[in-house]
């Protein structure tokens, strides 16, 4: 009895884990539906997976459609995809599946890509408004971005090891430098001279110019077109970033603890396509650190100056509190950071449109 009864549990949750793959069912609904009368087998599913909460904010599978169109020499993708809206509770207040982004996809070899999204030009008020920020993400000032490419997700420890492996440039670049493993996880603990060193061997490699985004280009790319703390609205959850899950930013539920990186793209994307922008890992910039937006440029392009130790990141990471992970927060690290205690640091590229190398 014990075997036959354990052979029809198997039968029913593989039957419901098919049926609810897009909503779980509740136990009254399965009663009905089962007709069972057997109080061990109802006894033993009550406390199967196919009745436990919805954990995650799903969003429909991104669809891809080759077009006749080639940018930089390569094949021009069109991508269609949903976005979240949610409110100050965290809850979804809206969805919208018309979005659409264009991008191509670069071949690192050993069926490994890198797909790389294009930004549309455009103005927008960067740093934080009113009481919303820090000191340092003020004044709030416009600011005109060129057209660009950026990774869609952040570069992944597959990729690395793929650049890695390529010919040095100027610096050394270990093969596996992450504290979390994964070939799909971002890359970690790397400084940022090893990030550009990447960005050096990428451009080599492809004839086309990669380096960091500057941090206009950045939060740029993040708002997407909003004007809220994130992209996603008035606040974040857990169920659409990796953030230290035990403090909230607003009135939403606190969340997961996971402490380390998550697989890029397991999260939905901002309104350009792109993934990961809020926590995970903390992305290097270009620029160096000032305190303030005091006289900063007002084109998209990088500031620099002559305090060269420290360089700005974007994002937030894994690691941090939800109001690091905003569009507009912003820290900074000595550019030789690379100890494996600096596990929440990483990056992404970018491709100017028409920067093919000689």
């Amino acid at each position: 009895m014990a075997m036959k009864q354990k052979q029809q549990l198997e039968k029913w949750r593989q039957l419901f884990t098919t049926i609810t793959t897009a909503k779980l069912i509740t136990r009254k609904q399965f009663l009905q539906w089962s007709g069972l009368g057997s109080l061990g087998l109802v006894t033993a599913l009550v406390g199967c997976d196919i009745f436990k909460k919805q954990t995650s904010i799903s969003v429909a599978k991104p669809k891809y459609i080759l077009s006749k169109d080639k940018v930089l020499g390569l094949p021009l993708w069109m991508v269609e995809f949903e976005t979240v809206t949610v409110n100050e509770n965290g809850t979804v207040i809206k969805r919208n599946s018309n979005n659409q982004a264009k991008l191509f996809k670069e071949d690192l070899g050993n069926n490994v890509t890198l797909e790389m999204v294009a930004i549309p030009s455009g103005n927008f008020m960067m740093g934080s408004p009113g009481r919303e920020g820090k000191e340092d993400e003020h004044p709030q000032h416009e600011v005109t971005v060129k057209s660009f490419f950026m990774g869609k997700y952040p570069i992944t420890q597959g990729q690395w090891r793929r650049v890695a492996a390529l010919p040095k440039v100027k610096r050394d670049l270990k093969a596996n430098p992450s504290r979390f493993k994964g070939d799909n996880r971002p890359v970690e603990t790397v400084s940022w001279y090893d990030a550009v060193e990447f960005c050096s061997r990428l451009s080599k490699y492809t004839n086309r110019e990669y380096r960091l985004p500057s941090e206009a280009e950045w939060e740029y790319a993040c708002r997407a077109g909003t004007t809220t703390p994130f992209h996603f609205g008035e606040t974040i959850t857990t169920e659409l970033a990796n953030y230290a899950g035990n403090k909230t930013y607003a009135s939403e539920p606190k969340g997961k603890e996971r402490n380390q990186t998550t697989d890029v793209g397991i999260f939905p994307p901002n309104g350009f396509g792109l993934y990961d922008m809020h926590g995970n890992v903390g992305e290097w910039c270009q620029d160096n650190w000032l305190s303030n937006y005091i006289r900063a440029p007002t084109d998209g392009s990088a500031w620099l100056n002559k305090n060269d130790i420290s360089a700005i990141l974007r994002g937030g990471s894994w690691y941090h509190f939800p109001s690091y992970c905003r569009s507009a927060s912003r820290f900074n690290l000595n550019k030789e950071v690379r100890g494996s205690h600096y596990k929440i640091v990483g990056f992404r590229v970018v491709c100017g449109l028409g920067k093919i190398l000689p």
